[in-house]
Order: structure tokens, then sequence, then C-alpha cells
């Protein structure tokens, strides 16, 4: 039987997906579908657009524009639910047992965004304050040295 979801208001962000019924843990609740495309095609035909459900998968900078149920996960850094990857196609499945009423989240893990900062708002007691992921975090702020670095020495010269 598959999960019975709702979508409500959220304390999150705007609207939430909530679970009606009880999900065990490993339970795989959607899949993440919708046209798919290169990353650069989808960055060229949503230049102006303000928000974009784009999932990232594969190794070739591949890109799912989601508009199903999938897109009202909000991010959190403590999520009941994670996001795989099982030959192309993404599933939002449940990291532990979740309780009817609860919210469904996973964590976005962002990277390669326009966004500064991509702030988290999710409450968690270990919020990291933003949706990019570590690596995101970690390539950005090598980024921010180089350039803080060759600003020195063009200084210095």
């Amino acid at each position: 039987m598959l999960p019975t979801l709702v979508i409500r208001s959220s304390s999150i962000h705007a609207a939430g997906c909530y679970t009606t019924r009880t999900l065990r843990k490993g339970t795989r609740v959607c899949e993440y579908e919708g046209p798919r495309m290169t990353k650069e095609v989808a960055d060229a035909r949503y230049a102006e657009r303000f928000v974009t459900y784009l999932f990232g998968y594969g190794e070739d900078d591949m890109v799912i524009d989601g508009f199903g149920t999938p897109m009202f996960f909000n991010h959190s850094c403590n999520p009941n639910c994670e996001s795989e990857e099982v030959d192309g196609h993404i599933y939002i499945s449940t990291l532990r047992a979740i309780k009817p009423g609860e919210e469904l989240t996973y964590e976005y893990n962002l990277f390669d965004s326009d966004d500064a900062t991509a702030d988290c708002d999710c409450g968690a007691p270990n919020c990291r304050k933003t949706m990019f992921s570590p690596l995101e975090l970690k390539r950005r702020a090598r980024l921010e040295r180089a350039k803080a670095k060759a600003a020195a020495r063009q200084a210095a010269d």
C-alpha cells in the first residue's frame, strides 16, 4: 500500500508534504519525476525564474524538472527522509518510522547555485543555517580563500 500524502501549510517554508498514516523506516514514499534536461538547458530556460524544482542526478550535469508531490518536501538539517538515485530515478525514502501528521523532509544538499547563502529555516537543533551540502560549503570556502589570496597579491603589486 502506498503512503497517503497531503499538502498543507508548513512551519519550515510555505507548504509541506505530510503523511496521514504511519510510515516504516525504509519506505519508498515517492519518485521525483518530470522532464529531464541538462543543467545548461535548465539554467537558460529558468534564468528569469525565482523558484525552480530542479533535482540534479547522475554524473553528466542532468536535472529533473519536478513539479509533483516531492516539490513540497522541505529541506531539514534533521531530515526524516532521504533522496536516493537508482538507475537514473530519484526516490524519496524514509530514514526512520514517521507518524501520521509529520512533515516529510530531506536534506537538499544544494550545490552549484547562484544563491549566495541558500538560507535554511528548518528550526532543527543542529541547523546549519544553509541548504548547501557540506561539500559545497567547503568548495565555496576554497574559492573565497583563493580570491582573497589573489586580491592580496594584486594589492601588493
